[in-house]
């Protein structure tokens, strides 16, 4: 059982549960294209997958890869509901696919499921990822000189 899973009461994570259907890629497939509808999401059961962003003049850059037990999608969230990068199986990858309308609908009729289910993604993947991406962040452009990248960190 995910994290994420673990995280929600046991009637909550049935009800999820409900909503969802196993899937699987092979390696290479495309899951998702940067800027398409996100119209869905995944619980990923086995295998990686590259969460990559199109740079101009650079191509296609991995940004982040996730795994085993990760939540995959989180635009389905917000409005315009467009994926903000791509995603692309590592190997063989199992996942529990959810339809986003469902669960949005889900949630807004029983608003403490939503409530949990919102405050587990914030802590479980949205919270660690853009603390991640921070980090890299100040490794890419921090040239190595600490934190606010004015100098050596003190």
């Amino acid at each position: 059982m995910t994290a994420l899973l673990a995280g929600l009461t046991a009637d909550h994570r049935d009800r999820l549960l409900a909503l969802g259907h196993d899937v699987a890629w092979a390696d290479g497939a495309r899951i998702f294209e940067e800027g398409g509808p996100a119209d869905r999401f995944w619980l990923v059961r086995s295998g990686l997958v590259a969460l990559d962003v199109h740079a101009p003049g650079r191509g296609t850059l991995v940004v982040e890869t996730l795994g085993e037990g990760e939540l995959l999608g989180w635009s389905w969230l917000f409005e315009p509901y467009r994926w903000q990068l791509g995603a692309v199986a590592r190997g063989r990858v199992s996942a529990t696919e959810f339809d986003a309308a469902a669960v949005r609908a889900a949630m807004s009729d029983d608003p403490v499921f939503g409530l949990e289910l919102l405050q587990l993604i914030g802590a479980r993947a949205i919270g660690p990822r853009l603390r991640a991406a921070r980090t890299r962040l100040l490794d890419l452009y921090g040239g190595g000189q600490g934190a606010a990248g004015t100098g050596p960190a003190r």
